[in-house]
């Protein structure tokens, strides 16, 4: 739901938040990335989310709801499935005095919607305007009960599928006990916001976890007898041979619920006692998000866009697997996306879906790997190019190639900070004095939980934390100039993030700027990585612990997920 733009306009305008031209500019900008205004006026922080609702509630005369804070009446939300809920984006939450139900909603003047929920209640329906992150309460209140019912199910279909009987494992693998099991394997992982299933092979059993916000979670345990057509079911889902059991395969599907798609990655690899599955959930048409809503602060901010100013050079994030990378240079790509220029990637896999973006996935069966595409790229008079990864030498010569010749590049390593890009480049035998030629900005990140918003609470950091905190210090060579934090934040567990205190996540980074007095250690043939950290640090460079510590003092995370992070 949108207030009208020449409105929204006259609102933000008459309060002095924005001039005209810069508003004019910015709905050009949302048209041609076909992206909403007030998501580009939020992304770049001149308004704030609750602002724009606050708005919005006054413009079409309907109340906020907000359900972080109002009781919800569990009876009145059963009302509604949840599967309804959700696509329909509403929360039944409470009956008024006159009978009638309050349902929350992202779009309150969706005649449609009211209609049919009236006719669905058989009862008048007072609708509230509410934001999608309020609707997770509910549907949050909603998991509980599905948690119950997924193991329900499970076992219900377990129990049918030891009946099945079929001369082929392909047979059993289309009955629909295995074909439920496996669909209720995928809609309760979406269900509860998981980022991977894992299907583990065990001696005796099998072992399904989720990952949620970083952290596994067990979920269930089915017996050993449903492993082969389960297998076999994703197998033929994802396009794999069901046949071949001794070397790793990949694929892709695509799953629905209702109007949302889901693209998922499958990864299945051999071990000792069957094959392990692995299937990434990756929502479909998801759109990058702008740095500060991955975590980044405005200090960072302010030296990345510095950095992207210049007209040739390489910008590269750095980080293990499952860090952010490539969400990072998402938003950095986003940023640049510009009429003007033509932009290009090649990636393993397409994450996100660019508007006037000419993204290409590699193949290596068909000969399509990032080198090969990087060269076939060059010919087609590119100006921005995100190389999804840098693995090996071809490839990193080539880019450093490409960024010398005029071009911006965009890419990633698996380094553990900043400073180690380098050394890691220097491995693949990119020459020393070309590295600094060529580099201008280094970022390297970790994933943290954040404090659940619904549920936070500040407190006095204990002796035991301070304690371990100073150790960390010494550890990372802060030393005492970092005085301690007075307060600290937690969250105390709630329905909406499943009592564990945290709920989503974001980045911690260190940005290292590659300027004349870094380009001279870099350039060096006597390059010295501890040269490089001294003069980070003597530049006054926030190290991801750093960053951390000042996301931990603001309320954003916990110091306990900093710690946990840095010292993985």
């Amino acid at each position: 739901m949108q207030i009208p733009v020449q409105k929204l306009k006259e609102l933000i305008v008459s309060e002095g938040l924005i001039t005209p031209e810069i508003f004019d500019s910015i709905v050009q900008e949302s048209q041609r990335l076909n992206q909403k205004v007030e998501d580009i006026l939020v992304s770049r922080g001149i308004i704030s989310s609750d602002y724009f609702y606050a708005l919005l509630s006054r413009h079409i005369g309907i109340e906020l709801a907000n359900l972080s804070t109002i009781p919800i009446d569990e009876a009145v939300l059963a009302l509604v499935s949840l599967d309804l809920a959700r696509q329909k984006g509403v929360v039944a939450f409470r009956r008024e005095a006159d009978g009638s139900i309050a349902v929350a909603m992202e779009d309150p003047s969706d005649l449609k919607t009211i209609e049919f929920l009236e006719r669905h209640l058989k009862v008048r329906v007072k609708p509230f305007l509410a934001k999608s992150g309020d609707l997770e309460k509910g549907f949050a209140i909603y998991n509980r009960a599905l948690s119950q019912d997924f193991k329900r199910t499970i076992e219900e279909n377990i129990k049918k599928s030891l009946e099945v009987k079929g001369d082929k494992v392909e047979d059993v693998a289309a009955a629909l006990p295995i074909v439920a099991i496996v669909d209720n394997f995928l809609s309760y992982a979406l269900s509860a916001h998981a980022s991977d299933i894992h299907i583990e092979m065990l001696e005796t059993s099998v072992l399904v976890r989720f990952r949620i916000d970083g952290i596994l979670h067990e979920v269930t345990r089915i017996p050993k007898d449903v492993e082969l057509p389960i297998v076999a079911r994703i197998k033929l889902l994802a396009g794999l041979k069901i046949d071949e059991h001794y070397k790793p395969q990949d694929g892709r599907m695509r799953y629905r619920v209702g109007d949302e798609i889901t693209d998922v990655r499958v990864s299945i690899m051999p071990t000792l006692y069957g094959e392990k599955i692995v299937m990434r959930l990756l929502p479909a048409g998801q759109k990058p998000l702008a740095l500060e809503e991955i975590g980044m602060l405005d200090d960072m901010v302010k030296i990345v866009e510095e950095a992207l100013k210049k007209s040739f050079g390489m910008v590269v994030s750095c980080g293990p697997t499952g860090s952010g990378k490539t969400t990072t240079l998402y938003s950095i790509l986003n940023m640049l996306n510009k009429p003007e220029v033509n932009m290009v990637t090649v990636e393993d896999p397409i994450e996100y879906h660019i508007q006037y973006v000419n993204q290409t996935q590699i193949n290596p069966m068909a000969g399509v790997t990032f080198a090969s595409a990087l060269r076939a790229f060059l010919r087609q008079d590119p100006n921005i190019i995100l190389v999804g990864e840098i693995r090996d030498e071809e490839t990193a010569e080539i880019s450093v190639h490409a960024a010398l010749t005029g071009h911006i590049l965009l890419s990633s390593l698996h380094t553990n900070d900043a400073a180690t890009a380098v050394p890691r480049l220097i491995d693949m035998k990119v020459p020393p004095f070309l590295i600094a030629a060529v580099l201008n900005l280094i970022i390297a990140q970790r994933l943290v939980r954040k404090i659940c918003v619904s549920c936070i609470e500040s407190f006095a950091p204990t002796p035991d934390i301070l304690e371990i905190l100073k150790h960390a210090h010494e550890e990372l060579g802060i030393g005492d100039e970092r005085p301690m934090p007075k307060t600290l934040y937690r969250g105390r567990g709630c329905p909406v993030c499943g009592f564990t205190g945290y709920k989503g996540r974001m980045g911690i980074f260190e940005v290292l700027e590659i300027d004349n007095d870094v380009r001279s250690i870099v350039g060096s043939p006597e390059f010295s990585l501890d040269a490089l950290m001294t003069l980070a640090k003597q530049k006054n460079m926030v190290t991801m612990f750093e960053d951390g510590v000042r996301k931990a003092e603001l309320g954003m995370t916990t110091m306990e997920e900093v710690l946990r992070v840095i010292r993985e």
